[in-house]
């Protein structure tokens, strides 16, 4: 791998993984169409490693929120171990309440494990992610024009969240945005445009860490070159970054009500996507 190859695939990573127009989709034409070696196929090692570069984008971008949630959950289970604490504050009882909707919305998820083989199947076909990539832009279309919604992280019930969690769940086929189905479904469920955003980015965080545990043995299966590490690093440094931008720009987007202004290049995409495959099957016979 090239430093170049690790710059390209960090980008895509990075951009695409936020941007609600499906890393995964876009990755996998890249692939089919053009040969692209996708970081999973050059090295799985690899493939987690960009992944923690988004989660790192993640993590910087909500900090407090992160922080905030991260030592709540500890004091909760020096509680459960017995351990005596003062009384919660109320800081204290809305981060338990964010870390509940948090693992309520990532249940669905667990429904998508015994097909997951079925799942990774769908990455070959170019017909149903340019088909997804349609699918993806009238939802970002017909959300974006829902009227403004009310509910915050303060308000909004287990009922919304675990709706937001089977979008998420959904989005797992390639050609379908995670960012922009749970984004979607919290405007849907008629949350405020700023909550609905950093609540979907809040819930990527277990999605992520739970794919990457998953990965991690197969990932040291396949060997890990140490040589390549210089370009491993340059690949995750350029994911962080990128993603990071790319929560910036969607939470000026949505707060600005121009959100589905990315429904038009996903149809584009998946306009591109049908007509190369048609084209591409011609050739073929």
């Amino acid at each position: 791998m090239t430093f170049l190859s690790a710059i390209i695939l960090g980008l895509i990573q990075g951009l695409a993984e936020f941007l609600p127009i499906s890393s995964s989709g876009h990755l996998s034409l890249f692939q089919n169409f053009f040969g692209l070696q996708t970081a999973e196929q050059s090295s799985m090692f690899f493939d987690v490693l960009l992944h923690l570069g988004t989660l790192i984008a993640v993590v910087v971008y909500y900090w407090e929120e992160v922080r905030g949630m991260v030592a709540e959950f500890i004091q909760m289970c020096r509680e459960l171990m017995g351990q005596r604490s003062s009384r919660p504050t109320k800081e204290a009882f809305e981060m338990r309440r964010l870390i509940l909707l948090i693992i309520v919305g990532t249940l669905p998820l667990l429904l998508v494990l015994p097909i997951k083989s079925r799942v990774e199947a769908l990455y070959g076909s170019t017909v149903f992610i340019g088909l997804a990539l349609l699918a993806t832009g009238a939802l970002l279309f017909f959300s974006d024009r829902m009227g403004r919604g009310h509910k915050t992280l303060r308000s909004v019930t287990l009922t919304d969240v675990l709706l937001i969690g089977c979008a998420q769940a959904v989005a797992v086929v390639p050609g379908l945005s995670r960012s922009g189905s749970t984004i979607s479904a919290g405007l849907l469920r008629g949350m405020d445009r700023k909550a609905a955003v950093r609540f979907s980015f809040l819930l990527s965080l277990p999605a992520v860490v739970g794919a990457n545990l998953l990965s991690l043995k197969d990932a040291f299966q396949g060997g890990v070159d140490l040589s390549l590490m210089p370009a491993y690093i340059v690949g995750v440094c350029v994911a962080a970054m990128s993603g990071y931008a790319a929560i910036g720009v969607i939470n000026r987007l949505s707060e600005r009500g121009k959100f589905g202004m990315f429904a038009w290049y996903c149809w584009g995409a998946g306009t591109i996507a049908l007509i190369l495959s048609a084209l591409f099957a011609a050739l073929n016979r």
